[in-house]
């Protein structure tokens, strides 16, 4: 073995030397990129040889050994394959390369989430708040064991929608390996792109073959026994197989030198069945994550794309003029739809593309704020460039020639039909289909290289895409817009089983214009996941004559106009005002906006600035419309209070697309019953969920609601780790599915508060950590205050009766009815000095406030009822007044109505004094205290302070005038 070393050294010694003089791999790049391609080659195929020979030369044994110190094979391979080292920023392979560590910009990659399958649209998957705080994970990490676990990981996924840049993600893994920049402990890393396995469904390989047939290097160094070293596949585009992946019914493989079919091949490699001692990397988009067995994958990371920061980098990266990045930074914050779109790095380039052309314009044009203006003017730049690119044409030159536009429909028509089918990578036979010449595939990847890619494998068949989704949705729109404008035909008419719409929301207008757009909407509405809402957007944008004009040539004539358009805003409305879902009416608001109908998020936001009724008075629409204004406000999301807009049910989901957003949730004492309960179940059973804590205390969901809420909580995408149901009036039904919850899911939840209510002694036992439970991460349980009192309705079930404190009572204040009763009156009362008695004409009660504490007080004349710190001053002037001073909070009652006082400031309420009884509600821990207006049995909120008590608290009452009373 001694010898065996000495020879590796030596020739280790020497092949640095080749290395380092032959064919330099690191410090000049850009030097060998410029470099002829015949010597470029020449020199390549020396190297090899001389790598490959000496490979051959060296013990097998050894040979890992070897490779760990030499890091040789991993430089081979990057010679070998140049793709690695360059990608093709949004266009097809045909176009100039770029070198991949000049342009990456880091990704924001989280940790989490299951291969579940996830039906929602994917720009509505991406419409997240990018700077809250998650577990995130750097890309050369991924294999490495997760913070706080010792395990290894063998299969990791990693998820993004289309464009956000998995692919890329992992080249730049490949290449940092290769570099020795990372993972140097992998020997081997074979990256097999789907696209390029489906054309071999068909043939057999063993696992041996199949790397010698994609991997040739491997095959000339003789190397076979590849459960000798450590081996990582990469497995890119899951979505794109078309490899049943039978895991149930495939047979089970061991000997990686055993011919089968490729299904059979890649099932039993997942499953581990096959060189169970690799390690394997599978991307894929959402929807495809489920034909993976979630029991064969360790680790499942999402690509979110890029966060803010990221945004601005890659701008400043593109655009080296400090100013004009600013400026295009600032305009895509300006526009909601481009700033979320910009999440996805493709949709950054198309963005970069088009406003680069924009600002060299001599023509002036006003920079695109919609996703219909930005793609119009991207196919335009494209269109552009075949011109002058292939067809020897002038920059003035006309871009619609009869080519291009002959190339623009069957584009269009090849987007409608495969978009229908919901099909996203396309074959020979799917062009052809369209009458796409597929021996002209160059020429089309030429003069629209970057809207349509050629994604060639190494075999005679060609897959294509679009560089991304909504590229595919916008042409397929225009294919239906030329169609109809051209045609008069109505490509969406054969619409069946259509969703029903209210009557009062048709038209009958018999314009088919307007039957077309009404027809898109409808089918839009009847996506039950919103798969055609972009589609929708680029529909209705082109319906406008601005958007028609870049379109000259393409349209015979332009039709529509401001009326027509009118006519659609108007219709989409009266959607919006019925009882659709809050996200059907969020994306008809983006519908309104592709439209240039502002109309009504202006209306709510006058409401709102003008100082009118509370939000408790919205309607239905203008509930849907603050739920815009709020998403595309950039204002930070991640707490959501409820009561900041109102204390409501019908709030609470008219604004959950809004709290889909959130972190933390406040929901506290906001009416919400099981109806909310079966909202927050499905939010918390969403993927796309990263909701830590929630407060939904004070709020009778009673055991019921539990059960509902139960089904969200054991969901393996539940993340929440803090929930409070204090005062939520549950019994031991409650706490029993709880426990099954946190058995099912129990790796998350860490603080779970059940005080103010009553769960038992079993119900206690059910839920508290032990050795019965050793998963439960549950370090905190609240069952503080429980008993059967707390299963009263509302806010009673925490009633006090306060006890008037006579030692405090001004001598103008006459208690009766066993000291409960109290009036003002002229004659003084011969109470004995004491140093609590007060100067003005108020007195506090004897006991403090703890916890939560609720009583009702009856009241005639000019009061003031409200609680202060028991060192409230007690002189005879208006800084001891309750509510005139920092130490105390009151409400002000009289026959002219309501005003809240606190530090002597007054808030005058609103709502008129119809009832002579209110309620006040203190929270201690919580901070708040609240006051209602009782009204039989139903509590009117008046008005809530939010404060941090730093003392204890104790009710008090203030008089204003003689004979005037209050009861408690």
């Amino acid at each position: 073995m001694l010898n065996v070393k000495l020879f590796v050294k030596a020739e280790l010694k020497n092949f640095q030397g080749v290395l380092s003089s032959g064919y330099p791999l690191q410090s000049k790049d850009e030097e060998l990129m410029d470099r002829d391609e015949e010597q470029r080659s020449s020199s390549r195929e020396a190297f090899l040889k001389i790598a490959l020979d000496f490979l051959k030369r060296l013990n097998l044994e050894d040979l890992a050994d070897c490779l760990q110190s030499s890091k040789i094979f991993p430089r081979l391979c990057t010679l070998k394959n140049q793709k690695f080292q360059c990608v093709f920023e949004g266009v097809a392979e045909a176009g100039s390369p770029t070198l991949l560590n000049q342009i990456y910009t880091e990704l924001f990659i989280t940790v989490g989430g299951t291969t579940e399958v996830l039906n929602q649209h994917e720009v509505t998957q991406i419409e997240w708040k990018p700077d809250r705080p998650e577990t995130s994970i750097r890309c050369e990490d991924i294999f490495k064991p997760l913070p706080g676990r010792n395990e290894l990981i063998r299969t990791a996924m990693t998820k993004g929608v289309a464009g956000i840049g998995k692919t890329v993600l992992t080249k730049k893994f490949t290449l940092d390996w290769a570099e020795g920049k990372a993972n140097q402990d992998i020997h081997f890393v074979f990256p097999f792109p789907f696209r390029e396995l489906n054309v071999l469904k068909e043939k057999k390989f063993s696992l041996v073959e199949l790397l010698y047939h994609f991997f040739l290097e491997a095959k000339e160094a003789g190397i076979c026994r590849f459960e000798d070293f450590k081996v990582l596949f990469i497995f890119d585009g899951l979505d794109e197989c078309r490899l049943p992946l039978d895991f149930h019914n495939n047979e089970i493989l061991t000997d990686i030198k055993e011919p089968a079919s490729l299904d059979v091949l890649l099932t039993n490699l997942i499953r581990g069945n096959l060189l169970p001692s690799a390690r394997l990397w599978i991307t894929t988009r959402p929807a495809a994550a489920s034909q993976v067995p979630p029991e064969c994958i360790d680790v499942v990371t999402e690509i979110r794309g890029f966060t803010d920061p990221q945004k601005e980098k890659y701008f400043r990266k593109r655009f080296r003029d400090k100013e004009q990045a600013n400026r295009i930074i600032s305009h895509i914050k300006t526009s909601q739809s481009l700033h979320i779109m910009c999440h996805i790095p493709v949709f950054c380039w198309i963005t970069a593309t088009v406003l680069e052309d924009v600002l060299k314009s001599r023509e002036r044009l006003e920079l695109p704020k919609t996703l219909t203006k930005m793609h119009i003017h991207f196919l335009v730049v494209q269109s552009k460039m075949k011109k002058i690119k292939y067809d020897g044409g002038a920059e003035t030159d006309s871009h619609w020639s009869p080519e291009n536009i002959k190339m623009i429909v069957s584009l269009g028509k090849l987007a409608f039909e495969q978009l229908q089918k919901g099909n996203f990578i396309f074959y020979e036979s799917d062009l052809t289909e369209c009458g796409i010449d597929i021996r002209a595939a160059s020429v089309y990847s030429g003069m629209l290289t970057q809207i349509f890619k050629e994604a060639g494998g190494l075999y005679q068949d060609k897959v294509f895409c679009f560089v991304h989704l909504s590229v595919q949705e916008f042409l397929a729109a225009l294919h239906v817009h030329l169609t109809f404008m051209n045609s008069g035909i109505n490509l969406l008419s054969d619409v069946k089983a259509r969703p029903r719409v209210p009557k009062s929301t048709v038209l009958h207008i018999p314009s088919k214009v307007i039957q077309l757009y009404q027809s898109a909407v409808v089918k839009a509405l009847k996506s039950p996941n919103g798969h055609l809402d972009l589609f929708l957007r680029f529909l209705l944008g082109l319906s406008l004559q601005s958007n028609q004009t870049p379109l000259q040539g393409l349209l015979t004539e332009a039709r529509g106009g401001t009326k027509m358009n009118g006519m659609v805003a108007k219709y989409i409305k009266k959607l919006i005002r019925k009882t659709l879902s809050p996200e059907r009416s969020i994306n008809l608001f983006h519908c309104l906006n592709e439209l240039n109908d502002n109309s009504l998020t202006e209306e709510i936001q006058q409401y709102l600035h003008s100082g009118g009724p509370s939000t408790d008075e919205l309607s239905p629409s203008q509930w849907s419309a603050l739920g815009f204004i709020l998403l595309s406000s950039g204002k930070d999301l991640d707490v959501f209070d409820l009561k900041e807009y109102s204390m409501s049910e019908e709030a609470f989901l008219r604004l959950l697309p809004v709290f889909k957003l959130s972190k933390k949730a406040l929901l506290s004492g906001c009416n919400l019953s099981e109806r909310s309960c079966k909202a927050l179940a499905l939010v918390l059973s969403s993927p796309a969920s990263n909701l830590k804590v929630l407060d939904l205390s004070n709020n009778d969901l009673q055991d019921s609601g539990v059960q509902l809420l139960s089904a969200g909580l054991e969901s393996p995408h539940c993340i929440l780790e803090s929930l409070c149901l204090s005062g939520c009036r549950i019994t031991e039904k409650g706490c029993i599915s709880l426990a099954s919850t946190l058995k099912s899911n129990p790796s998350h939840l860490r603080d779970l508060d059940l005080s103010y209510n009553n769960p038992g002694d079993s119900g206690v036992k059910l839920l508290s950590p032990g050795p019965q439970n050793p998963n439960w991460r549950l370090d905190t349980l609240r069952v503080d205050h429980c008993g059967w009192q707390r299963l009263t309705r509302g806010l009673r079930k925490y009633g006090c009766e306060p006890d008037l404190d006579p030692n405090t009572a001004n001598t103008n204040l006459k208690l009766s009815d066993n000291k409960r009763k109290v009036t003002a009156v002229q004659q003084r009362q011969p109470y004995p000095d004491h140093p609590d008695r007060f100067g003005c004409v108020q007195l506090l009660c004897r006991s403090a406030l703890t916890g939560r504490r609720y009583w009702e007080v009856e009241w005639a004349g000019w009061v003031s009822i409200g609680v202060a710190y028991r060192g409230i001053g007690r002189e005879n002037n208006a800084a001891c007044r309750l509510g005139r001073n920092h130490q105390s909070w009151s409400l002000k009652c009289s026959d002219a109505g309501y005003s809240v006082w606190h530090d002597n400031r007054e808030k005058v309420l609103s709502v008129p004094p119809t009832s002579k009884r209110v309620a006040v509600y203190v929270d201690r821990p919580a901070g708040t205290l609240s006051f209602y207006r009782v009204s039989s049995d139903t509590l009117v909120h008046l008005h809530t302070f939010s404060t941090t008590f730093t003392e204890a608290l104790h009710p008090g009452f203030l008089f204003s005038s003689f004979d005037s009373w209050v009861s408690v």
